[in-house]
Order: structure tokens, then sequence, then C-alpha cells
């Protein structure tokens, strides 16, 4: 069961039982493995009627609860009514809050024939998504999943449909001189149904919605396996894979979508490949792994992936000159927003390459794999001979305070901080808190979160997007209402690259980032021995009175509260399980 501490209508989508085998029969291996699904379903019904068009009667029928049972009492049905006479009936639901899953309709009794009705059905990540033609003016589109579609509805049954990410779908009824009677319609939410162990409340709720709604986002994103966004693209992307691991190691602790994630990752990308075609995401799934170590302790799987990264390591270091620079192949790719600055991406992957061997080289001394700790270690000491420059890209000074091949507080003074939340990015907006950590300003951090994040909340956001720019807000309508005259539609007028208009993506676990960074540096959270057997607690409240909450561990929940007292100093209260050191 989820956790009071969130938000009223996160726990109402969340709530729901565990699915459980039979009473008494012991299931084998492989039935675990190919036959049960890991997913829940709940049925969710919708909050609002947003728009109705055409004769459309006793619509409010379909925000009650139901049953998903067709009945012959055919009582108090909404009713779309097309007689030829005015325009096409057409409803817009609202279900509250961004869903992955499908959608189930529970139809009624209609005459004089007992036939199906066509019906068209669209999903919106926002209600101007749903509202939209595939193909259209604003980029809508049917790519990875299915949302604009024509079927038909049974008579006196149940239909359920296909799945996507969406808080809004539209229903036309497309037959003429028909009447479609609707019992139910009701979204099939899918999702894991896992406690949320790790938490984070302070005096401040726009940071605690932030956090939750970072929580939130990856947990949607936690199907079979650990996807970068439930609209689009519904696939395992390594790079992106980083920044949700990290929430997941501060929200749920072990979960089986991770390795199966990143053994996924491996699998499909035979050297010399670069995972998903991007030299990076080879590099980023060489961190993940030391990472998820730390987290879980796991030597024995660690030590699964030692012949794949000493291929892996050799073909990196093959790619670094003679002269000390990174001349990598493949997609040189940082993010969208900074692929348009060339240097930047040279600074950008001068630094990875630096991050992902220096970590190659601790996994290889933890597997006993002295010769290519020792290939890592003569690379990236050449390397830090080179130091590029940024060229104002945010992403590459952030990597390279991360790194130590630039200072971090020079980085975070000539680059990081100019603009405050401009040019800052979701997916590299972790690492450039991350630097700015760093380069101890934490207060301007809390400060960035506050505004770039937090105008994704204002702008009526339930999960958190796939690319995001402050210029964005300006007369911008929400997502969740029709966009007023002389608004702009910062959903269908915004975008750039892969994600233009509606193919944009609401809902991407990369842009999580500062759920794990409150937990680490504001709740003051850092493993720093394997398997979580000590963490260091070090907080950095900035202006918040107070901050609390809890860390998932292998051994238990850790328990922290910190509270500012009148003199400036910290009281910190800890409830450590078992088996966890805590250094202070």
């Amino acid at each position: 069961m989820l956790q009071k501490f969130l938000y009223p209508l996160f726990a109402i989508c969340l709530i729901a039982a565990s699915t459980h085998a039979q009473p008494g029969k012991k299931l084998s291996s492989s039935a675990k493995a190919d036959n049960i699904s890991p997913l829940t379903r709940q049925y969710i019904s919708p909050v609002k009627i947003l728009w109705k068009e055409g004769q459309v009667n006793n619509i409010e029928q379909l925000l009650k609860p139901g049953i998903s049972q067709a009945d012959l009492a055919n009582r108090n049905m909404a009713i779309l009514k097309n007689d030829g006479s005015g325009k096409k009936a057409s409803i817009l639901l609202d279900f509250g809050k961004e869903l992955q899953g499908g959608l189930e309709i529970v139809t009624g009794m209609w005459g004089p024939k007992n036939v199906p009705l066509k019906i068209r059905v669209r999903y919106g990540e926002s209600a101007s998504e749903a509202m939209s033609d595939v193909g259209g003016p604003k980029g809508a589109t049917n790519d990875h999943a299915i949302r604009d579609f024509t079927t038909l509805a049974p008579w006196l049954g149940r239909i359920q449909l296909a799945e996507s990410g969406f808080r809004f779908v539209r229903i036309d009824l497309e037959e003429e001189n028909a009447e479609l009677q609707l019992k139910e319609v009701r979204a099939i939410f899918t999702y894991r149904d896992i406690p949320y162990i790790g938490s984070f409340k302070s005096n401040d709720e726009r940071l605690n919605k932030i956090w939750e709604t970072g929580a939130y986002t990856v947990h949607l994103n936690m199907q079979e396996y650990l996807w970068d966004g439930i609209k689009r693209d519904r696939l395992v992307w390594v790079g992106d894979l980083h920044p949700e691991i990290s929430t997941v190691n501060s929200v749920f602790g072990y979960n089986e979508v991770v390795p199966k994630s990143l053994d996924l990752s491996k699998e499909t990308t035979p050297l010399p490949g670069w995972m998903n075609g991007i030299s990076t995401y080879s590099m980023w799934w060489i961190i993940l792994h030391y990472d998820w170590y730390m987290q879980n302790g796991d030597l024995n799987y660690l030590k699964q992936q030692k012949q794949y990264l000493n291929g892996l390591v050799k073909q990196i270091v093959a790619k670094v000159g003679d002269d000390n620079q990174e001349k990598l192949d493949g997609t040189r790719f940082l993010d969208w927003p900074s692929s348009e600055n060339p240097k930047g991406i040279h600074a950008g992957l001068q630094a990875m390459t630096v991050w992902s061997l220096a970590t190659a080289s601790k996994i290889s001394n933890l597997v006993g794999d002295k010769e290519t700790a020792d290939l890592c270690n003569k690379t990236v000491a050449r390397m830090r001979k080179y130091i590029p420059d940024p060229n104002g890209s945010k992403q590459a000074a952030a990597l390279l305070a991360i790194t130590g091949l630039m200072p971090a507080e020079k980085a975070n003074k000539d680059v990081l901080s100019v603009g405050g939340a401009a040019n800052f990015s979701t997916f590299y907006g972790y690492y450039m808190l991350e630097a700015k950590a760093k380069a101890g300003d934490h207060q301007g951090a809390i400060d960035v979160i506050r505004q770039y994040w937090g105008a994704m909340l204002d702008l009526g956001a339930t999960t958190f997007w796939e690319d995001f720019n402050m210029d964005w807000i300006a007369n911008a309508s929400r997502i969740d209402e029709l966009v007023p005259e002389g608004k702009k539609d910062v959903h269908g007028d915004y975008g750039a690259y892969c994600y233009v208009g509606f193919r944009h993506s609401l809902c991407h676990g990369w842009a999580s980032g500062p759920t794990a960074w409150l937990t680490e540096h504001v709740l003051g959270v850092k493993v720093v021995e394997a398997g979580c057997k000590a963490i260091k607690i070090e907080p950095h409240l900035g202006d918040l009175k107070f901050v609390e909450g809890t860390y998932p561990t292998p051994y238990g929940v850790l328990k922290i509260k910190h509270t500012k007292l009148a003199n400036g100093k910290i009281k910190t209260d800890i409830n450590a399980p078992k088996g966890v050191r805590i250094i202070q």
C-alpha cells in the first residue's frame, strides 16, 4: 500500500490490492518467470467531464464508480446520440492524473438493431493532445503506443482498449443516426504495486510535491522493463536510466526492473556496438552498475559483468587519441538541448570518458580484474592532462565539475549559475544540480528546483516532462484545460528535435533528478560502503526549517529528521536499522 505522505489524488490513483497466486498452490520458477505479470491493474473512473459537444446526456454518470459489468437493467446510462441534425456527439474525460494503461468501456442496449457502433478514441497527456488529430499541425502521432484509433463498441458488453500514457480521453460517436449508451468508461491503470519506502518532507510543500512527482514519474515507467516514457519512448534507453535508477534507489530500494533492464541492454548490444547507438549510453551502463552495487551490495551480480566490461573498456580506451582527447564515434550525444553545441559535446564526452573509466577501474578491482583496472587508471591519468572548454554548455560544465576536470566553484560561477534556471534541461538538470552541490551552492540548487521543476507543476503537470524551457512559461495555458483564446498551448506549440509538439512526452523518467538529489543532499543520505553498510549523513537545509524522511536499505528503513535551531545549527535524529553504520 502506498504511503500517507502522497497527496490525495496520488493516493486515490495508486491504492490497490496486490494479486496473489491460488492459496496452497506453489508455482514453479518457470511459471513465475513466464506466466505471472509483475504488474497490477486498477480501474480508475474519470474525475471530470472537461468538454462535451453534440447531443450528450446524463454524462455525469461516468464519474461514478464502476464494476466492469454490463447488465439488463439498463439504468442511468450516459447517452451520446447522432441524428444528423448537429455536431457529432463527443466527450472529453479527465482522469485527474497521468496514468499508464488502457481504457475499459462498458455499454448498454440500443436499438432497433443489436449491432456494435463505431467510436473514435483519443488519449492525451494534455487536454489539447486528446483533442488533436494525428498528423495535424501540432505534431500528434501514434508512435510507440496507439493513442488515436477507431474501434467498435459492443452492444451490451465490455471492451478493453490499447494502452499508452495519458490523463485525458476523448470519445466520439462516429455512426450517423445512432445512439451510444455508456454505463462505464474507466482507465485501466497498470503499475507495480510496490511501497514507497523512501520519503521526503520539509516545511516547503513545493519541494515536497516535486520529490513526490519525480518518484511517481519513475514509478509509472517501472513496467516489465524500466522505460523512459510511457507514451514514447516505451523503450530501455541506458543514459535515461541513470536518473531513474538514482530515484529507484532513493524511493523503492531493490527492484527486479533494474537488473532486467541493464541485462537487456547488454544482451541486445554485442560489442563493438554502443548501447542505443550512443557512446555515452554504454558509459552510463558502467556507472549504473557501480551505483547499483553500492546500493545493494550484490558482488555476484557485478562479477557477471566482468567479461563485457573488459571488452567495453578496451573499446572506450581505443577512442582516446595520443593527444589525450576523446575521439568517440557512434552518436555523439549528451542530451537534446546541448546537441547543437559540438564544442560543448566534446567537453562533455571527455568528462564522461573519464567518469566511466574511473568507475570501471573500481568495478574491475572488485571483480578481480587488475589488468583492466590498470588500463583504466593509466588512460584517466593522461586524459586529465587535457581540459576542454565547456563553451557555455551547462551540461558540459556539470560533467567537468563532477569529474574534477574543472573546479566545481568555477563551473558554477561561470556557467551553471548564469541565468538561474535558464538553459537547464530535464535530463542533465540532475548533473547540473550535482555540480552545484559539489561547489557548495546547495541553496542555489534548491532555488532552481523550485523554479524549473516547480514551473511544470504550475502548468498542471502530475509527472515531469521530456523537456522543458523556462521561455515556455510566458502566456502559457495549463495542460489540464482547453487552451483559452490568446494563450499558448505549452504542449502543442513547443518542443524540438524528436519531440516537437504533441509528440513530446509529458512523463519521462530522466526528469526525476530532484527526487534523488533532495534525498542525497538535503536529507543528506550518501551511501559510502557497498550494500548501504555505511551511510554518511550530511544535510544541507539551505533556507528550510526542517526536513525529515526515510531511505530504503537492504537492512530495513533508515529514518532521519533534521531541525534547524535558532542559532542556525542543525539538530539531527537518526533511527538506523541494525547492520547500517552511520557516519556524521
